[in-house]
């Protein structure tokens, strides 16, 4: 006999109900919690009361009386958001959204980050509301890089002095990479590479600089490339690319190093 005790084997508790509603696509974590709070969903016919209910394989999951199907593999999508659109599922302003543009073409997705009304390039979508949390992250390391175009007077040292962070109106923004790409006249075009990627963040920052920023377009989010995707189109990353591109969310980069 051998001496190598086996460990026991834990009975696998499955997905919390907002996670696996989440995953499902069916709604946010959040609208999922609201859900809750209303009685609106049901495990095995039971009114679900808690969130930190489990849903395991085999279980029935009905919300509002209709059956949940299980969910997908993960999946991930490149976008070339054109400007124009708003990356929100309701936008109380009754603007057209990415999510609307994109029903007919895909299941219920959610963005990685966000890129606003006037902004352009690529958007990262999922089915898969855990992945789109953690790549969201500043912890994950991943650089959002842009194309900048800006109008007014640009000063290199201003611009290499965001790599120590600055702070605007009270709020601390982290090191951001700035470089002079091109200019001609009072127009120019800037790299801009940060991590955090806050709301609005760029415009603040360059508006703190004396810049008015006329065109804004993300060319990468960590490993991705917005490459030659045509504006409004949209690809579908190969689950063996996602596989071998998110172990790679957990060292950081350097914020100082320009890309190529």
């Amino acid at each position: 006999m051998s001496d190598i005790e086996t460990p026991a084997v834990e009975t696998p508790r499955g997905d919390r109900i907002a996670k696996y509603l989440a995953r499902a696509g069916v709604a946010s974590r959040r609208d999922a919690e609201r859900l809750l709070a209303d009685g609106k969903i049901r495990l095995n016919n039971v009114i679900v009361t808690h969130p930190a209910t489990f849903v395991t394989p085999g279980d029935l999951v009905t919300v509002e009386g209709k059956l949940v199907e299980e969910p997908d593999r993960t999946r991930l999508w490149r976008y070339h958001k054109p400007e124009g659109l708003v990356t929100t599922h309701r936008d109380p302003e009754g603007r057209p959204t990415v999510f609307d543009k994109l029903r007919q073409q895909l299941p219920r997705v959610i963005s990685i980050g966000r890129l606003d009304l006037t902004s352009e390039g690529l958007l990262l979508l999922t089915n898969d509301g855990a992945l789109a949390r953690t790549l969201e992250l500043p912890s994950t390391g991943w650089i959002r890089r842009y194309r900048v175009r800006v109008h007014g007077s640009v000063e290199p040292a201003a611009l290499a002095a965001l790599a120590k962070g600055v702070t605007i109106d009270g709020v601390r923004y982290a090191p951001i990479d700035a470089g002079l790409d091109a200019k001609k006249g009072d127009n120019a075009w800037l790299t801009v590479s940060l991590r955090e990627g806050r709301n609005r963040e760029i415009r603040r920052v360059m508006a703190h600089l004396g810049l008015d920023v006329t065109r804004l377009i993300r060319i990468a989010y960590g490993p991705f490339q917005l490459g030659t995707l045509p504006r409004g189109g949209i690809e579908e990353v190969p689950t063996r690319v996602l596989r071998e591109q998110l172990p790679k969310a957990a060292p950081k980069q350097r914020p100082g190093k320009r890309p190529r």
